[in-house]
This record gives C-alpha cells, sequence and structure tokens, in this order.
C-alpha cells in the first residue's frame, strides 16, 4: 500500500514500537507487525493487530498495572 502521510513510498513488512495509553496504564509493546514506509517510518498495523493490542491493554489495566513493557505475542484463536 502507498504511505498515507509522505505518498511517495510503498510500505513494506517489518515490526514496529506501540505505546498505548487506557485507563492509567502506560503499555508499551515491541516487535509489533507492521507494514512500515521506508521513507518516512510511518507504522500502518492492521485490525487483528490493534484488536489484539486494545484487549491486551484492558487486560493489563485491569489488574492494575500502571507501566507494562512487553514484546509482541500474537493471541491464540
Amino acid at each position: 500500500m502507498r504511505c498515507l502521510i509522505c505518498k511517495s513510498a510503498d510500505t513494506r513488512p517489518g515490526t514496529t514500537t506501540v505505546t498505548l495509553e487506557r485507563y492509567g496504564l502506560t503499555m508499551v509493546v515491541k516487535d509489533v507487525p507492521a507494514r512500515m514506509c521506508p521513507n518516512c517510518g510511518e507504522a500502518y498495523v492492521d485490525e487483528v493487530v490493534a484488536v489484539d493490542l486494545l484487549s491486551t491493554a484492558g487486560q493489563v489495566a485491569a489488574a492494575g498495572a500502571e507501566v507494562d513493557v512487553r514484546s509482541y505475542v500474537a493471541a491464540t484463536p
């Protein structure tokens, strides 16, 4: 797909780091699969991964954590 930000390059598979803030929690997730723009560095996470990240953030916040740093592990069905 063409990058929506710089509009000058096609994205490529890669990984990124995502920071989420939810319910008083700051969660940093490394090695998240994404489509990366080689020109500007913009990252695009697909819907399945985004839903997984938000679900995990909700669970971690419900457990009372305020800060959490982890590597991405895909949810198993």
